[in-house]
């Protein structure tokens, strides 16, 4: 049963909440008739031109013109050489933001057991995602979307820490708790 996917009026929203409600919703890939689909468990925020941990700062680029373009929008990178990196791009066209998919729950129902995607490049090395999603529209025709599936995560169980490996943005922005994540009680 098809769940309903997340139009680009849901990310055209400020940043940090998107980010918030992303816990529990899920990631939807599609390769050929396989279908992917694993719960958001973990997100991390790059809010605006001033935030010195985001692409964006260096200002409008090659690379950084799908986070100016508009909300709804995959913003793919290779970090390192070798990992792909999920982002999905929030707010309005010309403001650039973007949410880095962190991590990813697969549950496997008839198993009775889940497997835990923790960490960005395995988000995308599982899901089979390529940098020719840069700049695609989160949706089904696309084969990559997000999809609401009724499940709501509690504030209380949402975690918030600082963002992982932006050091080099210095103390303000690398202390920056916009990393969100689902705890397990």
């Amino acid at each position: 049963m098809s769940r309903p996917y997340l139009l680009p009026s849901f990310f055209n929203r400020p940043t940090l909440k998107v980010a918030r409600e992303l816990l529990g919703k899920f990631l939807i890939r599609k390769i050929g008739r396989k279908i992917i689909t694993g719960m958001i468990t973990e997100v991390e925020v790059y809010d605006g031109p001033n935030d010195l941990a985001s692409h964006a700062s260096k200002g409008l680029t090659e690379r950084t013109k799908v986070m100016f373009g508009p909300a709804g929008y995959w913003y793919v990178y290779l970090v390192y050489g070798m990992y792909r990196m999920l982002n999905i791009v929030t707010r309005e066209k010309g403001y650039p933001a973007a949410i880095l998919i962190r991590g990813i729950t697969i549950f496997n129902i008839r198993k009775s057991d889940f497997l835990i995607l923790d960490g960005p490049g395995k988000v995308t090395k599982y899901f089979q995602i390529s940098k020719s999603f840069n700049g695609i529209k989160a949706a089904p025709k696309s084969g990559l979307w997000i999809e609401d599936g009724g499940v709501t995560i509690s504030k209380k169980l949402i975690a918030k820490n600082e963002r992982v490996g932006v050091d080099y943005a210095g103390p303000f922005w690398a202390k920056k708790n916009w990393r969100f994540c689902m705890k397990y009680e």
